[in-house]
């Protein structure tokens, strides 16, 4: 049957693995370093792996394809759960942070013999964090406290576990550097999660404001209302 269904420009393709993540039906796969649409009919063509491409290299096409297989689809499923072998690039598997509610750091002695501060343990509860690595669809984010931050606000800001990531999901990015409009894909992550509010934090200069208009543009593009708050961090470490 002719039918849409998605093409990989392997020219284009880093085999960042990130399309095999965002294909809820298994049918994209790395092979020899490059994303492979598997089997026809796995493909559903509503393209949820479009948007996480960083590169461009996923188009939709109209071709003689197999019809999409939903039973196969789930069966499928079934026998990866039971695998549970991860797929694409180890460093985006999705995972949760368990930890103790008490951090069980012990003060010590410094060299001069003056008491010197516990550790603080992180507050980080899920990977990835950078917003490029995230999954669209999540346990994690079903209820939570959504944090967007700007790369350089962990560095800068001294207290940032405790006041920004406790008890919040957390996502990282930097609009200058990563060169990318963020903003459908955090469209996206809000329209298919529970997510109940957004705390965005970024830095007092002005390339940060990309981060800024990208969240806030996910949050009206999502269709949902949702709590926010911008905070801003100065580079001498201040929250403005």
């Amino acid at each position: 049957m002719i039918r849409q269904i998605i093409q990989i420009d392997e020219e284009k393709c880093n085999g960042c693995g990130l399309c095999v993540n965002a294909c809820h039906e298994s049918a994209i796969g790395i092979v020899d370093g490059k994303a492979k649409l598997l089997r026809d009919d796995y493909c559903d063509g509503f393209g949820d792996c479009l948007p996480a491409c960083p590169t461009g290299a996923i188009s939709f096409v109209e071709r003689e394809a197999a019809a999409y297989d939903e039973e196969a689809v789930q069966r499928n499923k079934v026998q990866k759960e039971a695998a549970a072998e991860p797929q694409g690039c180890p460093g985006t598997r999705m995972r949760r942070i368990q930890r103790n509610s008490a951090s069980g750091a012990i003060a010590g002695n410094n060299a001069a013999g003056e008491a010197s501060e516990a550790a603080q343990e992180s507050e980080l509860r899920q990977w990835p964090v950078q917003i490029k690595l995230a999954p669209l669809q999540a346990p994690y984010f079903e209820g939570a406290d959504l944090l967007i931050a700007a790369d350089c606000t962990a560095y800068a800001y001294a207290n940032f576990h405790r006041e920004f990531i406790r008890g919040r999901v957390t996502l990282v990015g930097c609009p200058k550097l990563d060169d990318v409009d963020y903003s459908e894909k955090l469209a996206e992550i809000i329209r298919r999660n529970e997510i109940r509010s957004v705390t965005i934090v970024r830095m007092e200069v002005p390339c940060c404001g990309g981060l800024e208009h990208a969240a806030v543009t996910a949050m009206k593009s999502s269709g949902k209302f949702l709590p926010w708050q911008v905070v801003t961090i100065s580079i001498d470490g201040r929250r403005l």
